[in-house]
């Protein structure tokens, strides 16, 4: 029966997935590595668009995308997903759940 600490227990898996993965030994191997090339002239090739008070918006595929997020989740959800990790291990082991 799908439940909410199912969909819980789901999301913590997936997100916990994106954050072991090694950009070196896995990412860039099949070419999802979000380090770029360096290029001198990248600074004089990017585009301004004054309507949007920034750079203008390039259209990314969905695999530049799914770079972004697995770094940001690697980035950003280290720490946060420790303890919650340790919440669910200290639950699990208290209730049995």
């Amino acid at each position: 029966m799908l439940t909410l600490g199912t969909i819980l227990y789901v999301s913590l898996l997936l997100i916990n997935a994106m954050a072991v993965l090694s950009e070196d030994r896995f990412l860039a191997r099949i070419g999802w590595s979000s380090a770029q090339p360096q290029n001198v002239n990248t600074a004089f090739q990017q585009s301004y668009d004054q309507s949007n008070y920034g750079y203008a918006q390039q259209d990314v595929g969905v695999k530049v995308r799914i770079i972004n997020l697995i770094s940001a989740v690697r980035t950003l959800m280290r720490i946060p997903l420790i303890g919650l990790n340790l919440v669910i291990i200290g639950y699990e082991l208290i209730l049995g759940g």
